[in-house]
């Protein structure tokens, strides 16, 4: 009987105010702007042999914002966009709902997770949460993960206004994603 392959660590990516500009609710792909450091960050954590997946709300599709469409030509933009840096992303998980429908794919609740845990082979427990906001922190929490929170989109004002009143502070408080890959690859010596 062969041998099944150890569960691997993975990094999850929040989309909006990590990989790229937070706009609001990204409504047409020309607003869609990556951050210039980013495809470097990705390509040193697919160096490493790290899993990066992407995880993201969006619910501007459940308000009606914008259709479900727009969701796939932004995350096909930013696959492309990274490719041609020679950086990949291994999944894109998201999810289309409003927070009151409750479901169990919408952060900080699991289920994107959960997911791409069953369909990557992957340790959540070995995982690292990388967002902008405090959902994203929640999140890790919840999966056991690790949790690292990037200035840029909302961070400098989630910290600023809001960190004094959270129950669990971030395992690390980073300027960007190029100071959250270099902390995630000290983890992984």
């Amino acid at each position: 009987m062969p041998e099944q392959s150890p569960l691997r660590p993975a990094v999850f990516l929040d989309r909006d105010g990590t990989i790229a500009e937070e706009v609001g609710y990204l409504n047409h792909a020309s607003r869609f702007r990556m951050f210039l450091f980013v495809a470097a960050a990705i390509h040193r954590l697919n160096e490493a042999g790290l899993p990066v997946i992407v995880v993201t709300n969006q619910s501007g599709v459940g308000r009606g914002y914008f259709p479900e469409s727009l969701v796939h030509t932004v995350n096909e933009l930013m696959t492309q966009q990274l490719a041609e840096k020679g950086a990949a992303i291994d999944a894109i998980y998201y999810c289309p709902h409003i927070s009151a429908k409750n479901c169990g794919c919408r952060k900080p609740r699991t289920g994107m997770l959960d997911c791409a845990a069953l369909e990557h082979a992957l340790d959540l427990r070995r995982s690292f949460v990388v967002g902008d906001r405090y959902s994203d922190m929640e999140l890790a929490r919840n999966a056991g993960a690790r949790s690292v929170l990037v200035r840029t989109g909302y961070g400098e004002g989630e910290l600023t206004w809001h960190a004094a009143k959270w129950p669990k502070q971030p395992d690390f408080v980073a300027e960007d994603l190029t100071q959250a890959a270099d902390w995630i690859l000290r983890q992984q010596k």
